[in-house]
């Protein structure tokens, strides 16, 4: 007779048992738990399981790490180790969270997420144990997600879809049942709401809220762009209908109540396909030798009224976003481009700071309020930089002048010359005080009827672009002192930049260090001095675009505050931006703030203002975001069209999966995966920044040039590959 096998129960032993268990406590600490409930979420029911589980629970009560609530219930003990930050999610799924409460950054392994998602506001724990070297730690809840809806590719089926999302850092497709896909056909690019997460599933669920257009198509791309940001791309109705009903006449009554400059010389200098004008110049000599020079603001809070649609719209927005291809208006049109833009040969009202400036430049006078002027003329910054080239009273003939007659040709070109020479100072005098000289290089497109990118060119700052820089900055620096120094000081809207971080400089001087370049960091002065030097001396190179970009990444970020501490790249112990209120609300608070101190009004309420500040350089950074996914879409819809031409690129970023390399003629990076470099098995090098062969020793290093042609353009994903064909000039 066949003996039978007696069943015996697994001895197998639970990894990782203590934290385990500590984990599924802490992470629902309002809650109890007894052994077989831990042993379901551990998804184990044999008896030595359960054994290990009920021992586990009791050496944890002894060591007062958990306690026991009620027979067998046991619960975590509340302790101060839980901690709150931003979750920054990698693309490989693992991350870290920036909180204040830590120097350094916390790791969290992909296993302890915990659901959270790239920009949460998250708690979470902190091991006792470094592991690597770094601090590691836990999410146990998500506080607030930092947005909800997310722009992807739809796959219908029978009963539900699922929308994988665009973004790399979106580790998860989202479940949306099959009456929520909002007429969605198979294939198309949707906007989807993340509705809810349970527990017991693996995708969150959402609903689509509106179906983008086919992948690859230009518009569907560039409202992709808008959407994943959250940014709007057209107005409400009721926006539209109460901005067209405004009265926007130039009134006897409202001329009245402000400073008439009509007569005084005024200009505009903006870019050539510029839509809308914010910004004037008006200029005249005094009889006592000193120069009257106006920065005119268009008075946007004239119309734009606090508790009202137009007001509720444009702090929602909070910025005008530019994108390759179109701006998306903080403002409609009926302002933006009409009411609040001092067009030429149009009486406009302002808001103007007007200074007094002797030869050395100096203020020895200022004057800030409400006026109406007449533009007498628009320029190009083309046009007005071939005037101060010839230095002569040549007006270019596309200039269309006022035809007053006391504003002749002459007139014109000697204001612009004489603010041009006192510009000239004002800037010398900055950068002595320890200003930065950040002149990164911008590249445009020429796009055909159809927006499809013909070529790419560079834009780059001259005389005329500094000269209208100096004068907003001076606007803006004394609106800010003069509400700084009030006394008792008053609420009002800075633009702030902090002193860079240690750390970071030491990485730039690591990596620039390869090109040869030194840095002094002993003090600030040597800092500044340092770091301007180096913008100089690498313009021309081909390093340059990556120097630049990774000396500006090495700054602080710039951001709306009431708490005044200074710009630091400016050098200014008082910064606003007052200037260009059509296409920043920030702008239109300071000018509001400034009119209630020059009525001699108490202060604001800084809570109010300081809680719009951050919406306001939340909004700028999300904005900027989008301008850098439609450059990037851009740059490789125009590789599209070269995909058998070699390019000399240099290689700006080195990882374990491969180079990054820049186009020097046109700035597309686009990256080389290290399985396409067939001609030996290459390693990271993080310490020399570099791929190295294992057999060869052939070695591809940040800032080498190379030659590459395209391999593969990914509309959708912008992503662009590159085959490498080697160094250039091997």
């Amino acid at each position: 007779m066949t003996r039978k096998k007696k069943r015996r129960s697994s001895k197998n032993k639970i990894s990782n048992l203590t934290n385990t268990i500590l984990s599924i406590l802490k992470k629902e600490r309002n809650k109890s738990f007894n052994y077989k409930q831990i042993a379901a979420k551990l998804g184990v029911n044999d008896a030595s399981s359960r054994n290990q589980i009920i021992k586990k629970l009791q050496q944890l009560k002894a060591k007062k790490e958990i306690e026991e609530v009620e027979r067998g219930k046991f619960k975590a003990i509340p302790t101060a180790d839980y901690h709150t930050g931003i979750l920054d999610l990698s693309h490989k799924g693992s991350g870290y969270v920036i909180s204040d409460e830590f120097e350094d950054d916390i790791h969290i392994a992909s296993n302890n997420i915990n659901r959270a998602l790239d920009g949460d506001e998250v708690e979470f724990y902190v091991y006792k144990r470094l592991k690597r070297g770094r601090r590691e730690g836990e999410i146990t809840r998500v506080l607030k997600r930092a947005k909800n809806d997310y722009v992807g590719v739809i796959q219908v089926h029978d009963n539900y879809a699922f929308v994988i999302p665009d973004s790399t850092k979106m580790y998860k497709d989202i479940f949306v049942p099959i009456n929520k896909i909002n007429k969605a056909e198979e294939g198309d690019k949707v906007l989807v709401s993340l509705d809810e997460w349970p527990e017991n599933q693996d995708s969150p669920s959402g609903r689509v809220l509106k179906v983008l257009g086919k992948p690859g198509e230009h518009n569907t791309e560039i409202h992709s762009i808008l959407a994943e940001y959250g940014l709007p791309y057209e107005f409400p109705y009721e926006v539209e209908e109460f901005a067209n009903k405004l009265d926007t006449s130039i009134t006897k009554e409202e001329i009245a109540k402000r400073r008439d400059m009509r007569d005084v010389l005024t200009f505009t200098i903006d870019p050539k396909d510029a839509k809308d004008f914010d910004d004037a110049l008006s200029f005249q000599i005094l009889e006592n030798g000193l120069y009257e020079i106006g920065i005119h603001i268009a008075d946007v809070s004239h119309y734009v009224k606090p508790n009202t649609v137009l007001d509720d719209e444009a702090y929602e927005r909070a910025t005008s976003v530019y994108l390759v291809d179109r701006v998306v208006p903080m403002l409609p049109e009926i302002l933006s481009n009409n009411a609040c833009s001092l067009r030429p040969h149009e009486e406009k009202y302002t808001f103007s700071a007007v200074f007094h400036l002797d030869e050395k430049a100096e203020v020895k006078d200022q004057w800030f309020g409400r006026t109406v002027t007449y533009s007498d003329a628009r320029f190009a910054y083309e046009e007005a930089q071939s005037v101060i080239e010839s230095k002569t009273n040549v007006i270019p003939k596309e200039v269309s002048l006022s035809g007053k007659e006391y504003h002749t040709d002459q007139h014109i070109a000697d204001a612009i010359l004489k603010m041009d020479e006192l510009a000239k100072k004002m800037r010398t005098k900055r950068m002595r005080s320890g200003a930065i000289s950040f002149d990164k290089v911008e590249v445009k497109f020429n796009l055909d009827e159809d927006n499809n990118p013909t070529g790419v060119y560079f834009k780059t700052s001259q005389d005329a672009n500094k000269l209208i820089e100096e004068f907003m900055l001076l606007a803006n620096r004394k609106v800010a002192e003069f509400v700084g120094k009030q006394k008792p000081p008053k609420t009002f809207v800075y633009r702030v930049h902090d002193e860079p971080d240690d750390s970071k400089l030491a990485a730039l001087q690591n990596i620039v260090g390869r090109f040869g370049y030194k840095l002094n960091f002993k003090d600030k002065k040597s800092t500044t001095a340092s770091l301007n030097n180096l913008l100089k001396d690498v313009v021309g190179k081909k390093e340059q675009n990556l120097v630049d970009t990774l000396a500006i990444r090495s700054m602080s970020k710039a951001e709306y505050t009431t708490h005044n501490i200074g710009h630091y790249g400016l050098a200014f112990d008082y910064y606003s931006h007052f200037t260009s209120p059509i296409r920043r609300y920030p702008d239109v608070m300071a000018h509001r703030l400034l009119q209630r101190y020059l009525d001699g009004e108490k202060s604001a309420n800084e809570e109010v203002y300081e809680d719009r500040c951050v919406h306001s350089s939340n909004m700028e950074y999300l904005a900027t975001k989008a301008e850098r996914d439609s450059i990037k879409y851009m740059q490789i819809k125009f590789m599209q069209d070269h995909q058998d031409e070699e390019f000399v690129g240099v290689i700006s970023g080195v990882t374990d999966w491969g180079i990054y390399v820049e186009i020097i003629d046109n700035k597309c990076e686009g990256m080389v995966r290290v399985r396409d470099i067939t001609d030996d098995h290459y390693e990271f090098d993080e310490s020399e920044y570099a791929l190295i062969g294992r057999n060869t020793k052939n070695m591809y290093q940040l800032g080498d040039e190379v030659v590459v042609t395209v391999k593969n353009t990914d509309l959708v994903k912008k992503h662009l590959d590159f085959n490498l064909l080697g160094k250039y000039n091997d």
